[in-house]
């Protein structure tokens, strides 16, 4: 009821005050609790594991609060199931190697965020701050393929670091991500991208409705509920729940038939799909403003054209950026850094940290630019 109320009256009253009914009511204008989102959720996990009998009540004021407020990951996520750490709370142990490990996996957040994300977001702001209609086709998808590695570079840069500050202080979160720009259908990206998320709706939503126990008709409507829930989780916005919908529609369509048609092709085919559906989908949650979507769309589809000399521009510009966000996007970064790191002297993890918390440092001092596009769920 509170997260409803704050995060969602304003949203509701502005569309029921079309009806005659609803007409005097209006908007409060509140400001947004930081965190609420992912505290109220923490919360209700805490009761409904209790009332499961999956974890014991807890008795001290202290623990629950520092559960319900754990600054780590309190407005940032990843979502922490109380179930998952109720025994951490009291019984942790910390070492110099787990403070070690949350330092490095902190920085490489960091990194994510500050040299990748904030990097990429410059381009998008660029064009989403175009005339739509005269927009070449080149620049369009530029500017969606910036989004796309913008929204998971941040958002997985401020998990890494959340699992990272958790670990300095003896916590051990879930991972948040998994490479999810690797996926072969919408199925596995959800299940590789804000894995607390999707864990937490399945647990405490999919499965009490039913899950997949009660025939397919059931569970359809149990997908379509939980992602009506997921879409508006993120925003009070039409374009949030239209969102939702839209993955809703091929998640359901996948369960069909969908699943078993993609298995019959090669894996680049698939893979290609996937990407496709991710893209469209980032389009329709980056514009809170649906009207500006039909000329967007038109624009990708070379309503304007293909290029110009400014498309040229931002390609040359920003490619090796693109090239970079690419690689680091999939495992063989992170395969490479290992090889490295095991191979090289004791000396080398410690000295690329420092040297990326340097640069990391230097960009936040020398930059205004640094959004954090989570900030209001």
């Amino acid at each position: 009821g509170i997260l409803i109320f704050f995060k969602y009256y304003d949203f509701l009253v502005t569309n029921l005050a079309h009806i005659p009914l609803f007409a005097g009511l209006t908007p409060l204008g509140l400001p947004l609790p930081i965190g609420i989102s992912f505290y109220t959720f923490q919360t209700m996990s805490y009761t409904i594991d209790v009332y499961r009998g999956e974890a014991r009540a807890q008795r001290s004021i202290l623990s629950f609060g520092t559960y319900v407020t754990l600054f780590p990951q309190l407005i940032a996520g990843p979502i922490v199931r109380y179930k998952d750490i109720a025994e951490q709370l009291d019984g942790r142990r910390e070492s110099v190697e787990q403070f070690a490990s949350g330092v490095e996996l902190f920085v490489i957040g960091l990194a994510k965020k500050v040299l990748l994300a904030n990097n990429i977001g410059l381009l998008w702001d660029t064009v989403k701050a175009m005339d739509y209609a005269a927009l070449p086709a080149l620049t369009a998808w530029l500017g969606l393929f910036a989004f796309a590695f913008q929204i998971y570079f941040d958002f997985s840069g401020y998990s890494d670091m959340a699992i990272g500050l958790g670990r300095m202080l003896g916590f051990e979160f879930l991972k948040n991500f998994n490479y999810p720009y690797i996926s072969r259908s919408v199925t596995e990206f959800w299940r590789r991208w804000h894995i607390s998320l999707g864990s937490w709706f399945r647990e405490y939503l999919y499965i009490p409705l039913g899950g997949n126990r009660k025939g397919l008709p059931r569970t359809l409507f149990n997908l379509l509920v939980v992602w009506m829930a997921t879409g508006i989780w993120h925003g009070a916005s039409w374009n949030f729940l239209l969102w939702g919908l839209y993955f809703a529609l091929f998640l359901i369509l996948e369960k069909l038939f969908l699943l078993r048609l993609l298995e019959r092709l090669p894996a680049f085919f698939r893979h290609l799909y996937a990407m496709a559906v991710v893209l469209f989908g980032w389009l329709l949650f980056a514009m809170e403003d649906l009207s500006g979507l039909p000329a967007y769309l038109a624009a990708m589809f070379g309503r304007s054209g293909g290029a110009n000399p400014a498309s040229l521009y931002y390609l040359m510009s920003y490619g090796p950026v693109l090239a970079v966000l690419v690689v680091a996007s999939t495992p063989l970064a992170r395969n490479l850094y290992l090889r490295l790191r095991a191979s090289a002297r004791a000396w080398l993890t410690p000295a690329l940290c420092t040297a990326a918390l340097l640069v990391c440092t230097a960009y936040l001092v020398n930059s205004s630019y640094n959004p954090f596009l989570y900030f209001r769920f």
